[in-house]
């Protein structure tokens, strides 16, 4: 996967913008940040998912899904090394991590 392959997945999902948050790029729905890219440099990107779920793609994929170091990282931020990355699992892990910053009635409509 790409920066572009990246982007295109993440502002695929209902009411999602890009902005900037410490000169990275950033996705948002409604205003919550879900994912980033860009740190610690241009080959990875970030998604913000629960700990359970981090748990989970790092142990399937550990060559993908990373835990941040320190507090971020025990709270579920999730680097994703994009090179070695596949389009089913970004799609899967952005959208879960879109489900957990997207409000719970836009949530369930993407899946209703």
């Amino acid at each position: 996967m790409t920066r572009k392959d990246f982007r295109r997945l993440a502002l695929s999902f209902p009411e999602t913008t890009e902005n900037e948050h410490m000169d990275h790029p950033d996705f948002r729905v409604r205003g919550k940040i879900f994912a980033t890219f860009g740190y610690p440099d241009e080959r990875w990107g970030m998604v913000k998912l629960m700990p359970d779920q981090q748990v989970d793609l790092a142990n399937a994929e550990p060559d993908v899904f990373v835990p941040v170091k320190g507090a971020w990282g025990r709270r579920g931020a999730t680097s994703v090394l994009l090179r070695s990355a596949k389009l089913a699992s970004l799609k899967r892990a952005l959208g879960l991590a879109w489900r957990n910053a997207a409000p719970k009635k836009l949530a369930e409509n993407l899946e209703g």
